[in-house]
């Protein structure tokens, strides 16, 4: 069995060659980090000998870095970078940040949102890891009833279930420009709708309900997302329910077009942030379920 690797320079021998290069000189870091310059340079030259390659070259009161020095010194950045992240985990798990999120969303939910609240929370967010998991219709009960993940935003409140309001979806029917729905003289009747095809997205739930959603017709379709309904859309096949926002650049581009269905078709759905158990969502939780709820909001 081969000998577990030791290291010959130490993290203390890297920030000072790293400060010497930052600060463009020996004496210069020295005032920087409180030492004396002969100790700088001892660091530096003992970290030159125990690698073997020469990192700096002194030209009058400056310290110039070789081609070899370039490469250690981009390396030997990540390493601190990696080092300060990982005493800043322990600081923050010690604190009780959460090392890791989870989020159910509801497919219906805008991105665009959540998106901006997942970057806002980047810099602030300690390391912790984020995991975002699509649900459809009885997915988001499931994530809210069994607890699995931190926070869910469902366009259904499950009985004494309570929920942060995020904003209003619209469904609206959608077929093709050429589809023979979109031909007959309008508007169409519901009954004349449900007779064609429904391309709907497959509840996630363990025990899928057929009576909610967007299920109605009796020849159904069935797909994982709006963007393989959007594409066997686009062939002239079937029709579907699709929120608006997802529908209105192709409505721009008059590859899909909107039905109007007689007695009004559109169907507006609320979504709601929840926290299964917040008892236990911690500090990581709490701040990133704000920025959810205000990113969320600012599209009202």
């Amino acid at each position: 069995m081969s000998k577990p690797f030791r290291a010959k320079s130490t993290l203390e021998q890297w920030r000072i060659f790293q400060a010497v290069v930052d600060y463009g000189g020996y004496a210069q870091a020295a005032s920087q980090l409180n030492k004396s310059q002969s100790s700088l340079n001892h660091a530096v030259s003992k970290l030159q000998n125990l690698l073997g390659i020469q990192l700096l070259e002194v030209k009058g009161r400056k310290a110039y870095l070789t081609p070899m020095g370039e490469v250690m010194l981009r390396r030997s950045k990540l390493l601190s970078q990696n080092i300060q992240e990982l005493e800043l985990l322990a600081a923050s798990l010690e604190q009780g940040w959460e090392p890791q999120l989870s989020l159910a969303c509801e497919i219906i939910q805008p991105q665009a949102p959540v998106i901006k609240a997942l970057k806002a929370f980047l810099p602030e967010s300690r390391g912790t890891r984020v995991e975002v998991i699509d649900t459809v219709v009885s997915g988001a009960d499931d994530a809210i009833a069994e607890g699995e993940s931190d926070l869910v935003i469902t366009a259904h409140l499950p009985k004494g279930v309570l929920g942060e309001r995020l904003g209003v979806v619209t469904l609206v029917p959608v077929v093709h420009r050429n589809h023979p729905l979109a031909k007959m003289p309008q508007p169409v009747s519901i009954d004349e709708v449900i007779q064609h095809v429904q391309l709907v997205i497959r509840d996630t739930g363990k025990n899928p309900q057929q009576d909610r959603g967007w299920l109605r017709a009796e020849q159904r379709w069935t797909f994982s997302s709006f963007h393989r309904v959007v594409e066997v859309l686009k062939q002239g096949l079937g029709f579907a329910w699709l929120p608006l926002h997802i529908a209105q650049p192709h409505f721009e581009d008059d590859s899909l077009v909107e039905l109007n269905v007689s007695g009004g078709a559109a169907k507006s759905l609320v979504t709601y942030l929840v926290v299964p158990r917040p008892e236990l969502l911690g500090p990581a939780g709490q701040h990133f379920s704000k920025l959810l709820i205000q990113h969320c909001k600012t599209l009202r």
